[in-house]
């Protein structure tokens, strides 16, 4: 429903700015660049697999939580080994059924204190992903305001919802150089 919006949003930005007035271009590659005007837009997934903070912090950060999974799964296969064995002992008559009911109980505990483990490691690596996810928010909207400080563009839109724009429009080189500039300064603070 918010994607629809967005497109909605985008579609009624670009056919009601029919003219982008007051457009100052200039040439680079054979493309024309904008420079000021009404609208301009944002790849934003672009620009946030390309910034420094996803390159250092974000794919670590993707890394630890694959591997947790990895690391709970294989945990998870191993148990469950361990109830066929335990089945499969006890229906060639390898164990006696009181064995095999305390040792069904002490794999329940096991499976029990596992998957609590499991749940607040997840919680941790969920609010870790969380708190990224808003700082990375926070630098790419500061980055923006940035770029139009000056208020070069009266409406700045993101890519996902355009279905076509002239490539002179896009900005998101500029908002990604800002970002970077951001995250360093962010990081020198620390």
């Amino acid at each position: 429903m918010r994607k629809i919006f967005i497109a909605a949003v985008a579609f009624l930005a670009l056919v009601g700015c029919k003219e982008n007035k007051n457009v100052e271009t200039t040439e680079q590659n054979g493309t024309e660049v904008v420079t000021e005007g009404d609208l301009a837009f944002v790849n934003v997934d672009y620009v946030l697999a390309e910034s420094n903070i996803f390159k250092s912090e974000g794919i670590a950060l993707r890394e630890k939580t694959e591997k947790t999974q990895q690391k709970w799964a294989k945990k998870e296969q191993d148990l469950q080994n361990e109830v066929n064995q335990l089945a499969e002992k006890y229906q060639k008559g390898l164990i006696t059924t009181r064995n095999a009911q305390e040792k069904e109980q002490e794999l329940q505990k096991r499976a029990a204190s596992m998957q609590n483990a499991a749940q607040k490691e997840g919680k941790e690596l969920d609010e870790e992903n969380f708190v990224f996810q808003n700082r990375v928010n926070d630098l790419l909207m500061r980055a923006v305001q940035e770029v139009n400080a000056g208020k070069k563009y009266k409406m700045i839109v993101t890519a996902t919802a355009l279905l076509d724009a002239d490539e002179s429009l896009n900005i998101s080189d500029k908002v990604l150089a800002k970002l970077n500039e951001l995250y360093a300064a962010e990081k020198a603070k620390k």
